[in-house]
């Protein structure tokens, strides 16, 4: 919405969104750039003898670039305390991995560092989280970094009004059937972590919070102009 209240005071848009006191560096446009970033600030956390450990979140595509090599191999060679989780969804903007990698698995260039790779169903939750807790444990022992693939799929377009021609509908048809919350509720009320009745409470105390949510950014003035140099580095 661009507006006063939000986390970046509405100079960031939706692609760079941060929250320091959260530990949350912020979101960066530029595909690939966190990956070298998130290496600097887990040599800030081995510096400083913290057992913080950072995780970065990168896509299929951004393997590709010459940060990834230098990122990961960074933080390989200084044994940083971080987890890089490929978000493989199989589109980078409009193109497919298949036509740019002929790996079957991203986590098979972990061997390239000498790090641990991991391939994971990234539509499913405890699976993520498994290998993800497995991950900052070691990374929190001293052992260094892990690349997690995590295996999953877009649903909606690159950006709003994204035609998706790219795409074919059995495919998309097939992967929302696979969707991970769905599958979750399905999951914890099969492990008698939640009833039917709590699950429907849940989703409409979040749709709840949404509405709220919007009402409020809505309602939220918009910056003043003399406030663009406001929060800046330099």
């Amino acid at each position: 919405y661009g507006k006063k209240t939000g986390y970046n005071k509405g100079k960031g848009g939706s692609m760079h969104i941060a929250d320091m006191e959260m530990g949350i560096l912020g979101a960066i446009a530029i595909v690939g750039a966190s990956i070298p970033i998130a290496a600097g600030a887990a040599l800030s956390a081995k510096m400083r003898g913290t057992d913080q450990v950072v995780i970065c979140f990168l896509g299929d595509g951004a393997t590709n670039t010459s940060r990834f090599h230098e990122g990961v191999n960074l933080a390989a060679i200084w044994n940083l305390p971080v987890v890089y989780v490929i978000e493989n969804n199989m589109y980078a903007e409009s193109t497919p991995l298949s036509a740019v990698c002929k790996l079957a698995n991203l986590s098979d260039r972990a061997k390239a560092y000498g790090i641990p790779g991991k391939t994971v169903d990234g539509n499913d939750v405890l699976a993520v989280y498994k290998a993800v807790r497995e991950a900052v444990t070691r990374a929190r022992k001293g052992q260094g970094p892990t690349l997690i693939e995590c295996k999953t799929y877009r649903h909606r377009g690159h950006f709003e009004g994204d035609p998706q021609t790219y795409k074919t509908k059995e495919e998309v048809r097939e992967w929302m059937k696979k969707d991970p919350i769905p599958r979750f509720r399905k999951q914890l009320i099969e492990m008698g972590v939640l009833t039917e009745e709590d699950a429907d409470k849940i989703g409409q105390e979040m749709k709840r919070e949404i509405e709220k949510a919007v009402q409020f950014a809505e309602e939220s003035p918009l910056p003043a102009p003399e406030e663009a140099l406001e929060d800046v580095y330099a």
